[in-house]
This record gives C-alpha cells, sequence and structure tokens, in this order.
C-alpha cells in the first residue's frame, strides 16, 4: 500500500501477524522459527502462550508435523494462533497483530489474551491490536476508534465508557446482561472450574515429522510406449500415419534421385548416352518435385498435428484438473499443478513436435542409406557391425542417464513454482519481519537445485558428443583406407560402377554423424517426452461424478442426519470426526461450538463431500449423499466458508455468477447484509473485485460471501464463521437477518461467538472430533456443570 500523504514513524524491530494468516509449507517449528536459532524456553513459553502446545501434542510428529500449502490441515483458529506464535517468538520492538481473537473461541481468546499479548512475554513491548474483542479493548492503554479510514476518537478505556462510542465498551461477544442473568441464577462456585476442552490430554504419537504431502511422483525407466500412442491420439491417428507416409516416400525420392544421377554418371562414361541430356534432367525435375511435394506435405502435416495435439493435451489436462475432488487441490502443492500448466505444456507445444519432426527425418534418412548400401554392397555393411556395438553401447548409457536427469529437472522444477508463488502471497508479512534475505536464501537453494540437474544433463550431452566424434573419425580413416587399397586392385571386392562407388562413399561418409544426429534427436525425444508422461499423470486423476438427473425440488425439508460418521483427511493422520452421530431437523437453526481444531469445519467439509468419509453416512432429506452426484449436492446447498473468497471478476457475478435474481433483489440483500454503501461506494455491482477480492476487507468479504448465500435461496444453509470480522453490533444485527431470512430453512452455524448461537434451536459442542453435547442452548446455560456454559463463563470474564 502506498503513503499518498502524511508521514509513518517507528523504530525498532516490528513483528506482524496478518488478519489472514499466511502459512509456509513447512513443519509447525519453521513457520514458528521463521529463519531463527531455536530458543527451546523461549519457544516453549511461546507455544504455552499462544494454546499451542495443547495441538501440537496432539499431531503426529508434534512440533515437526508437516503443514501443507497454506496451512490446509490446520483449522482456522490454529492458523491464526500459528501466526501469532510466530509474532511473538521473534521478540521485537513492535507488535502488529491483526484481528487474531476472531478465528478462536472464547476460551481460546480469553488465555491468548492474558497469557500472550498481555503476558510477560512481551511486557514493555509495543502492542498494536486491531480487534472487535471488548475483552482487549477494555485492558488497552490507548483506544482509537475508527470508521471508513479516519480516526473518530483517541482516549483510553475509562473515557471510552463516558464516550459517543461506549458501545465498544458495553456490548460484548453477546448479550452480557442476559448470559449473566442466566449464569448467575445457579450457583457459581464452579467459575474457576478448567473446561474439560482445555484438558491437555496428550496421545501417544511417533516423534517423526509425518507429511501430508506426498513426494512427487518420478517413473523410473524408459519412457512407456503408451505414452507414445496417447500423444500420435491427440495428434490423430490420421494426421499421423500421412506424416509417416509423407517421410518415407520424400526419402524415397531423394535416394531415387541419386540413383538416377549415379546411372546418370555411369552411362555418360561409357557412351555418349542413350537418351539426351534433356531427358536425364526431366527425370531429375520430376524427382525433385515429387520430393519437394511430399516435404510441403509433411511440414504441413506435422504443424497441424503437433497444434492438434498441443490444444488437445492442454484442454484434457484444464478439464481433468478443474473436476478432480477437492482433496486433490489440498494434497497436491500449487507449484506441481504450476509446473504441468507451463514447464511441461510449453515443452509439448513447442519443443516435442520440434524435435520429432528432427527424429522422423533421421530415422527415414538412416532407412535410406540402409538400403542404398545393401544395393550397393552388402559386404559394406559387415564392416559396420562393430561400430554399431560400440555405438549400442554408447547410446544405451547415455539414453538411460539422460531420461531420468531429465525427468529429475522437471522434478525439481516444481518447489521454484511453489515458493515463489509461495513468497508473493506473503510478501507483506516476509517485509514485515524483515526475513527477505532469509527467503531469498532458500530460493537460492532450490534454485541451486534444480541447476544440478541441468548442470549434469549437460555434462552428459558433452560426454556423448566426445565419444561419438571419436567414432566418427574412426569410421571415415576406415572408409578412406579402404578406398585407397581398393583402387590399386589389392581387394577381391569390387564396388560396381564408378557411379554406385561414388553414391557408396558419399553416403558412408556422413553415416556416423546421422547415427550421431538419430541417437541425440531419439534422446531428446524421450527427454522431451517425459513432459507428456507428467501431464498423463494428471490427466488420470480421479475425477467427480458427473451431472445426473435429480429432482429439482430436493432437497424437500431440509433434514440432514449424521450416522456413525468417521472422517480423516489424511489415512495417516487422526481422525477429524470419530463416530459422530446427530439429526438436524428441517428448517430448524444449529449452532455448532468448540475449542479451535475440534472438528467444526469438518462436519461441513463431510457435508459438502470435500473430504470424503472413512465410515458412516450422511443423509439429506433421506438420500445418502454419496448416491448423489457431488456438483447437484454441491449446488442444492449454500455456504459460507470459512476463509471468504471472491472472484476477479464483476460484483454482479460474484454474488450471482447464473444471473438467476434481478438487480432490485441483489440490492435488498446487500443491505440486510449491511454492506450496501461498501458496494455503492465501490462503483456499484459492475465494480471489478480485484484477485481474491483484496478490494474489501475480510469483513466485508463475509458479508459479500453472506449475501451471495441468501440470493441462493437454498433449503439449507452452512454458516462458518461468516461473521467472525465484522463487529459485535453488526454481528448481533446480521443474526436477527439471518433468523428472519431463513424461515423454514435449516442453517448450520459454526461459531465461536456465543451470542451468535443463543437463540438457536440446538446447539452442538464438539471436541477432538466427538460430539460431547448437544441441547437446547438456554437450557445448556443453565446447567452450571456444562460444557456450553462453560464457553459463556469464559466469555464474560
Amino acid at each position: 500500500m502506498r503513503l499518498v500523504f502524511g508521514s509513518i514513524y517507528s523504530s525498532g524491530s516490528v513483528a506482524y501477524a496478518p488478519q489472514v494468516p499466511w502459512i509456509l509449507s513447512g513443519t509447525i517449528r519453521d513457520n514458528i522459527l521463521f529463519g531463527k536459532n531455536l530458543d527451546s524456553q523461549r519457544y516453549a513459553d511461546v507455544l504455552e502462550a499462544c494454546a499451542l502446545d495443547v495441538d501440537i501434542s496432539l499431531m503426529a510428529g508434534h512440533d515437526l508435523a508437516y503443514i501443507g500449502e497454506k496451512g490446509t490441515n490446520l483449522s482456522g483458529g490454529q492458523r491464526a494462533r500459528l501466526a501469532l506464535a510466530r509474532a511473538m517468538y521473534q521478540d521485537s520492538d513492535v507488535y502488529l497483530l491483526d484481528d487474531i481473537l476472531s478465528a478462536v473461541d472464547a476460551h481460546v481468546a480469553k488465555w491468548i489474551l492474558q497469557n500472550a499479548i498481555l503476558g510477560p512475554l512481551v511486557e514493555h513491548k509495543t502492542r498494536i491490536l486491531c480487534t472487535h474483542n471488548v475483552q482487549a479493548i477494555s485492558s488497552a492503554d490507548m483506544i482509537v476508534v475508527m470508521e471508513r479510514g479516519h480516526v473518530k476518537w483517541v482516549g483510553n478505556s475509562s473515557d471510552l465508557a463516558v464516550s459517543a462510542y461506549s458501545g465498544f465498551a458495553s456490548v460484548n461477544d453477546f448479550d452480557a446482561s442476559y448470559i449473566h442473568s442466566k449464569l448467575y441464577s445457579t450457583n457459581t462456585s464452579n467459575m474457576d472450574k478448567q473446561s474439560p476442552l482445555l484438558e491437555n490430554n496428550t496421545l501417544d504419537v511417533p516423534l517423526e515429522a509425518q507429511d501430508i504431502i506426498e513426494a512427487e511422483q518420478r517413473k523410473e525407466g524408459k519412457v512407456e510406449l503408451i505414452v507414445y500412442k496417447k500423444y500420435a491420439g491427440f495428434a490423430g491417428w490420421f494426421i499421423s500415419v500421412v506424416i509417416l507416409l509423407s517421410a518415407i516416400l520424400m526419402q524415397a525420392s531423394r535416394n531415387g534421385n541419386d540413383l538416377w544421377l549415379s546411372y546418370w554418371v555411369d552411362t555418360t562414361g561409357i557412351s555418349q548416352g542413350k537418351h539426351s541430356t534433356s531427358f536425364y534432367l526431366l527425370v531429375l525435375c520430376i524427382f525433385c518435385i515429387i520430393n519437394s511435394s511430399l516435404t510441403l506435405v509433411r511440414a504441413f502435416s506435422f504443424a497441424f498435428g503437433g497444434l492438434k495435439a498441443a490444444v488437445q493435451v492442454h484442454n484434457t489436462l484444464l478439464n481433468k484438473v478443474i473436476n478432480a475432488p477437492a482433496q486433490f487441490f489440498d494434497q497436491t502443492p500449487g507449484g506441481r499443478i504450476l509446473n504441468r500448466f507451463s514447464s511441461d505444456l510449453y515443452t509439448i507445444d513447442d519443443s516435442l513436435p520440434f524435435i520429432l519432426n528432427i527424429l522422423l527425418a533421421n530415422f527415414v534418412g538412416l532407412l535410406g542409406i540402409a538400403v542404398v548400401l545393401s544395393y550397393v554392397q552388402v559386404f559394406f555393411l559387415l564392416l559396420l557391425f562393430p561400430f554399431w556395438y560400440i555405438y549400442s553401447k554408447l547410446q544405451f548409457f547415455y539414453r538411460s542417464t539422460s531420461r531420468e536427469l531429465r525427468r529429475l529437472d522437471s522434478v525439481s522444477r516444481s518447489p521454484i513454482y511453489a515458493s515463489f508463488t509461495e513468497t508473493l502471497d506473503g510478501s507483506s508479512t516476509i517485509r514485515a519481519f524483515n526475513s527477505e534475505d532469509y527467503f531469498l536464501a532458500r530460493f537460492t537453494e532450490l534454485v541451486a537445485q534444480y541447476q544440478r540437474t541441468s548442470y549434469s544433463e549437460l555434462i552428459a550431452s558433452l560426454w556423448l558428443s566426445l565419444r561419438l566424434q571419436l567414432l566418427a573419425a574412426s569410421i571415415i580413416s576406415f572408409i578412406a583406407v579402404m578406398a585407397i587399397i581398393g583402387s590399386h586392385g589389392s581387394l577381391p571386392i569390387s564396388f560396381g560402377t564408378p557411379g554406385l562407388v561414388g553414391l557408396a562413399l558419399s553416403y558412408a561418409a556422413p553415416i556416423v554423424s546421422l547415427l550421431g544426429s538419430f541417437l541425440t534427436s531419439f534422446t531428446e525425444t524421450e527427454k522431451e517426452m517425459v513432459s507428456m508422461e507428467r501431464a498423463l499423470q494428471y490427466i488420470d486423476v480421479p475425477q467427480e461424478e458427473l451431472r445426473q438427473y435429480l429432482n429439482s425440488s430436493w432437497p424437500f425439508q431440509g433434514v440432514v442426519e449424521f450416522q456413525n460418521v468417521t472422517m480423516k483427511y489424511i489415512p495417516s493422520l487422526p481422525a477429524a470426526l470419530n463416530d459422530i452421530t446427530f439429526t438436524i431437523a428441517g428448517g430448524t437453526q444449529v449452532g455448532i461450538v468448540g475449542r479451535t481444531g475440534a472438528g467444526k469445519s469438518s462436519v461441513l467439509n463431510s457435508l459438502f463431500r470435500l473430504t470424503p468419509i472413512c465410515g458412516g453416512r450422511i443423509l439429506v432429506d433421506g438420500l445418502n449423499i454419496v448416491d448423489i452426484p457431488v456438483r447437484d449436492l454441491r449446488a442444492r446447498l449454500a455456504v459460507v466458508p470459512q476463509s471468504p473468497f471472491l472472484f476477479q471478476a464483476s460484483l454482479r457475478d460474484n454474488l450471482d455468477p447464473l444471473r438467476m435474481s434481478n438487480d432490485a433483489k441483489i440490492w435488498d440483500v446487500l443491505e440486510k447484509c449491511h454492506v450496501k454503501e461498501e458496494v455503492e461506494v465501490a462503483g456499484g455491482l459492475e465494480a471489478k473485485v480485484k484477485e481474491a477480492g483484496t478490494s474489501f476487507s475480510v469483513g466485508q468479504r463475509q458479508l459479500l460471501c453472506l449475501a451471495r448465500a441468501l440470493l441462493k435461496s437454498s433449503k439449507v444453509l452452512c454458516l462458518d464463521e461468516c461473521t467472525a470480522n465484522v463487529d459485535a453490533q453488526t454481528a448481533s444485527i446480521l443474526q436477527k437477518t439471518i433468523s428472519t431470512e431463513c424461515q423454514g430453512m435449516t442453517v448450520i452455524t459454526i461459531a465461536h461467538r456465543i451470542s451468535t448461537v443463543l437463540n438457536m434451536d440446538n446447539v452442538f459442542v464438539l471436541n477432538q472430533g466427538t460430539l460431547v453435547e448437544e441441547g437446547n442452548p438456554n437450557a445448556l446455560l443453565q446447567d452450571e456443570y456444562s460444557i456450553f456454559s462453560s464457553f459463556a463463563k469464559a466469555s464474560t470474564m
């Protein structure tokens, strides 16, 4: 962001925890240390202050557990706390914390506030916290109230209570007076009792790092014949046959031209010739015209076939990747996909047709030489057998080596792409921590690893070139000596007429260079075919089901049933949902609460089939969702995700991509979601949204995603922390809007704000993937021993 006017002064080092946490691909320890040396004591204190010690103890590998790209295997709260732990470990002078408490539950928020933000680790340090959390606001030494980019009020917490902005002090994460009346009407002797959700229950887990991202697959040995067949199929079998026939006939016409010249020389030497010079020239012209025509046919056929194959491979690969299941993208780093669509497709577009053309030319050229030499003198071919043995050994070693080096070359490119895109995404965090040198060193190390394979490939090519040149020199010397001895009549072998002898010598001289060129082009073709081989790996990825017929009015009531559902993101990891059973009646509103990482979002992932379940079944209006085409299933349900996402398109296309609603309805929903003014300021419904919606704040993006879900008018609406990044007053108004607008709809709300679920029909409490409590929120609130009431108590403290 560019400073237009004024000045900003800051002294000392800075640590930054962004509103949207940026997570590195690597271990938890790598993410926290961020290039600094390990200080065991401070590291342990930071983990405890950020409430990460409990989560880490449950992970396979503990703090050496591998985190996927963008933290895909962490919950939203875990990502936020990991970003906070990274900032706290730096021991900086200034801490910039952007809304880090909105992603965690009340228990953890209270712990983080007391032990991290106000704790001894950052005592006497400057801490700037952007937040809606009233407890944090009341604990601040200085409070700055902002509205629409302007500072409206500055003071301390005691002054805030009597100011025009006293609402920030009196409105808690829920209606405090209501909660107090419910909580304190019962015995409060257990107020200080720790919630079962915070007990540090450790599991016996292996200490080694558990990778969730598999190493990129790399085939070994020669490129399989099926790869060549697939490429020919993409180019078209008819075109492939035309190319082959035109190349063979082109070489035949060239050899015929040379044989005719030899015949002309012989007839001229014997006599004046039976035919006139014009006749010989006419036949040569015919050969030239045929050769030129066949050359044009081959050239145009190759160009057309190569272009068609490139387009077909690109379209097929794109279609297959788009239709791949969501789990494929969670377990596949973006750098690998980008590598296929950039480097590998470029090779298929450009290099592969070119080198295939050369290979075919060399092959038919060698075939033509073999035929001509056999016609002139069969014995001459026997002299090449020893050289062919040496040549075959050379090509075996070179091809085997260069093929594997090219595969290593392709594989070593993917981490470069992944690191580059990852660094761009986290550029603000990297600059805030002044860690440019560390990431430059990481990137340089990846480039050096890639260059080692490229250098080895070059050395192998030079190794072959030297030996082929020595072989060529030996053959040419042998042919020259034989020609000299034969000219003196010392050999009992006749080479035929002078014309044929000259033709044989002219064909024999370049044979080694042709063999070398053929080997090089064949090896290069194999190396380029590795790109086709890699593209086919992603063309063969599993696909989501195609659309099938489904009753247009389904779901009818919105009844959602989970029956003994168990779900794992990866078979080797612990279950995210463990034998969960519950029923949500149609038209009711249900809240799901629990500690961060308890499995709340996993419920929605299972319902939308983003991740397949391991056991049990999920029914919606009596239909098992496994039997419903996944596209139809997702089309009939509405969701506001935890991480709001907007496409780089107009606001209208983002809100109503299928153009099912008129402008009046869209503006009405925007007004109900309290984002109408922001849309008007941005330029209306035709305003262009920047990439990933960066032209709006995270809170505004959540409201726009909520508007999109309401416009869909689905029977089942799923809200995953849809108001986490807006202030408590707006969240309360939005909750009333949802209750009013969603009458008769089944609403599943995941929330950390207890106020969000207080007025709902039912509430589920999750812990470590298990349903530990359910019931009416008001009834649970009055039970001093309930887990739900412990959340409420933590929120009022």
